[in-house]
This record gives structure tokens, C-alpha cells and sequence, in this order.
């Protein structure tokens, strides 16, 4: 059983553990998600940081177009062309036997599972292939407390049921890990928070003149915006009621990419009227830039990214008050809070930040505070290494830990 992970905020205690693997060879550290697009735009700073710390380091998803910039900073991608990110029997036993075969073959010393469907395939699976240390990240429990009893007592059995698995589980949030504690005993579970790169995320005039020239926005227009995936489940049918409400007051935009393969994706849903939306962008800094509120009505978060990205870039928010949001800041300090899937609420919120500049200003100020205090996702991937390291040391593997 592994020695206790240690409670305390990642941003505290000495700095990341070196580690070599048997014979002072790089070590092999494996991440398995169930798509690329999770490697690149959730997980890529935490890559880079095995990378910087001289691990042979590997991505297993489902092959995709974010491979080549996964590789182009050097992680080899391992594709389980089988997968899919719905529960489909027959895939996921085909899934499953690419899985134990890639895990064969590169021997990682470390597997560490992300995403829902693979954290439990891949607990089970790295434990049947010998990996020597097993690492779970949950990035947000996949049940709400709205959800049917018949979701949430599969998703929770499912959860407690791979835990047994895994040395070590790490939690976003402290709710996700207060639920699961009965199964997952505190001596192996940390709640470790998330975080970005907060160096690209500071506002620059010249990026916000720019942006907004090239969306038709006035200089005294102000301009109102979301990130997330084009799915239901993000709000966006509750954000564009408020966008129509409030239709004259702001421009209402939403930034990200389709998710066809999901069952609540929105393509060209009528009911998202009153939305612009943009699209994929690689430039978003500079979009954050040119935003003056931000807003995030999702169903469910682990630890909204794109709200730490606009928290980092100084923006007043509205966001759904569920786990995952609720760790970004306090209602009326740092943010405001709306109930999901209540389009009146957020529509009163967003009028709130609209109409009262000072409050605004009060609010980004804050939130750009907490941000670099609390969100650096470097002190994040640094507990992932500590963690291996803590798991090594207990099971006694002849690992150099410096």
C-alpha cells in the first residue's frame, strides 16, 4: 500500500522529486486518454514537464488531429484505434485489447488515466499489464447530484470499483474526493486542484484592439463570451436565452470546437440562436483580451480550465454554481454564481456585469489575483511527480528518487 500522499495545496513543499527508472535509465511514463484533443489542450503542460524532467513520456488516446503537435514536442503517441468515448461493449473490449498490448510493449513504469471511460479501463487494465505504478487523475466526477439514481449508481460504482486498482488518486476538487471517500481511503488520495500556463494569459491592448476589429466590435461594445465545446451540457442553450434577453446591451460569442461524437451536440441547434459562434482558435490569449465578461453556464466542470484562463486574464465571470466552478472563486468576490440550466438567473447576472462597470472591474481584479496565486498548473504536474515518487518509495522500486 503506498505511504500517504501529503494533504497539503500543491503550491507548498519543496520542489518535484528526480526520478530514474531501474539502472538510472529515463523513466516511462504513459498518459491515457480517450482522445487527443484531451492530451493537448487539458494535459500538455503536464507533459511537457515529464518531458523537461527527462521522461521517456507517452500519449495513448484514440489517434486524432492534435497528434502531430503532441509529437512535435516530443511525446510519442500510442493510438488505440478502437476506442470511443461512449460505453460500447463491443469496442471497448477491442479498445481494452489494444490497451493491454501497447502497455506490453512500451512497459511504462507509470500509467496515469484521465477521462472517465479510460480511468477505469485503464486502472484495471495497467494493473493486469504489471505496470508498477498506477495514477488516477479525476477531472470531475461524471454524475451530478440532478443526474438519475440509475447514472449516479453506475457512475459511483464504477469510480469506487477502478479505485481499487490504482496506488493513488487524484482529485480537481475536494467534492469529487469527499464523495468517493468511503471508497478511497485518504491515505492515497490528494486533492491537487488544476491550473494553466499562467504566463500566456495577460491582457494586452494591442491584442484587444486587434481582435475586436477583426469581430466588428465596437470600441464601446462590449463583448461577451464563452469557451467550451459546442455540446449541450456546457449551457450554451441557457447562455444564448440570456443572449437574446439582453440582445443591444453586448455582442454574445462562443468559442471552441463541434463534438459531433457527443449525444448532446448542439451543430446548428435553433435554440442556440442569438450566439456567434467562432469556432476552434488557437489564439486565446488574445481572445480572452478581447473579452470584457465571461461566462460559463456548464452542467458539470472537474476544474473549469477556461475559467482559471479567464480568472489568469483578468475578466468578471458568470459561472454555473456546481463543483468544478464553485473552486474557481467566491460567489461576489471573485465571480458570480448562477444555478445551472436557469437561463433567468444567468440572465440577471450577466445584466448585473453589464450595466455596473465598477463591479466589473472589482471582480476581474480579484479573480486575476486568485488566479496567480492558486492556478499555476506547473505546481500541478509537480504533485504528479511527487506522487510517483511516494508510490515508488512504498512499494520499494529500484527507481533513483533524488
Amino acid at each position: 500500500m503506498p505511504e500517504p500522499l501529503a494533504p497539503e495545496s500543491p503550491r507548498s513543499g519543496p520542489a518535484a522529486p528526480r526520478l530514474r527508472g531501474p539502472g538510472g535509465r529515463p523513466l516511462r511514463v504513459a498518459h491515457l486518454t480517450t482522445v487527443d484533443m484531451s492530451l493537448q489542450l487539458l494535459l500538455a503542460t503536464e507533459l511537457k514537464v515529464d518531458l523537461e524532467a527527462g521522461f521517456e513520456t507517452y500519449g495513448i488516446s484514440a489517434p486524432g488531429p492534435y497528434v502531430p503537435q503532441l509529437e512535435a514536442i516530443g511525446v510519442r503517441h500510442e493510438p488505440l484505434h478502437a476506442l470511443t468515448r461512449s460505453w460500447e461493449p463491443r469496442a471497448d473490449a477491442a479498445a481494452g485489447r489494444e490497451l493491454l498490448a501497447v502497455l506490453r510493449r512500451i512497459r511504462p513504469d507509470v500509467l496515469h488515466t484521465h477521462n472517465p471511460k479510460t480511468g477505469v479501463l485503464g486502472r484495471v487494465l495497467g494493473r493486469a499489464a504489471g505496470v508498477p505504478v498506477v495514477v488516477n487523475t479525476c477531472h470531475g466526477l461524471w454524475a451530478q447530484a440532478h443526474d438519475p439514481l440509475a447514472k449516479r449508481a453506475f457512475v459511483l460504482g464504477a469510480e469506487a470499483f477502478a479505485a481499487r486498482f490504482s496506488h493513488a488518486e487524484l482529485y480537481q476538487n475536494g467534492e469529487d474526493r469527499t464523495t468517493l471517500a468511503r471508497a478511497v481511503p485518504g491515505r492515497r488520495s490528494r486533492v491537487v486542484g488544476n491550473g494553466v500556463d499562467l504566463s500566456r494569459f495577460t491582457a494586452d491592448p494591442a491584442d484587444r484592439a486587434r481582435i475586436r476589429s477583426a469581430l466588428g466590435v465596437g470600441e464601446d461594445e462590449l463583448l461577451v463570451g464563452g469557451v467550451g465545446r459546442r455540446v449541450a451540457e456546457k449551457g450554451i442553450r441557457e447562455y444564448a436565452g440570456a443572449a437574446r434577453a439582453l440582445a443591444g446591451k453586448a455582442r454574445f460569442v462562443w468559442i471552441g470546437p463541434e463534438d459531433p461524437d457527443k449525444p448532446d451536440a448542439l451543430g446548428d441547434d435553433p435554440a442556440a440562436g442569438g450566439v456567434e459562434f467562432l469556432g476552434s482558435r488557437s489564439d486565446m490569449p488574445e481572445l480572452y483580451a478581447a473579452l470584457d465578461v465571461f461566462v460559463l453556464p456548464s452542467y458539470r466542470e472537474g476544474f473549469s480550465r477556461s475559467a482559471m484562463e479567464a480568472a489568469a486574464s483578468g475578466l468578471p465571470m458568470v459561472l454555473s454554481d456546481i463543483r468544478g466552478c464553485r473552486e474557481i472563486g467566491t460567489d461576489g468576490e471573485h465571480l458570480l454564481l448562477a444555478p445551472p440550466g436557469d437561463a433567468g438567473a444567468l440572465t440577471t447576472a450577466l445584466d448585473r456585469l453589464l450595466t455596473e462597470p465598477a463591479l466589473r472591474e472589482q471582480l476581474g481584479t480579484a479573480a486575476r489575483r486568485r488566479a496567480l496565486a492558486q492556478f499555476d498548473q506547473r505546481a500541478v504536474a509537480r504533485v504528479s511527480l511527487e506522487t510517483y515518487a511516494a508510490v515508488a518509495r512504498a512499494r520499494g522500486l529500484p527507481w533513483l528518487v533524488g
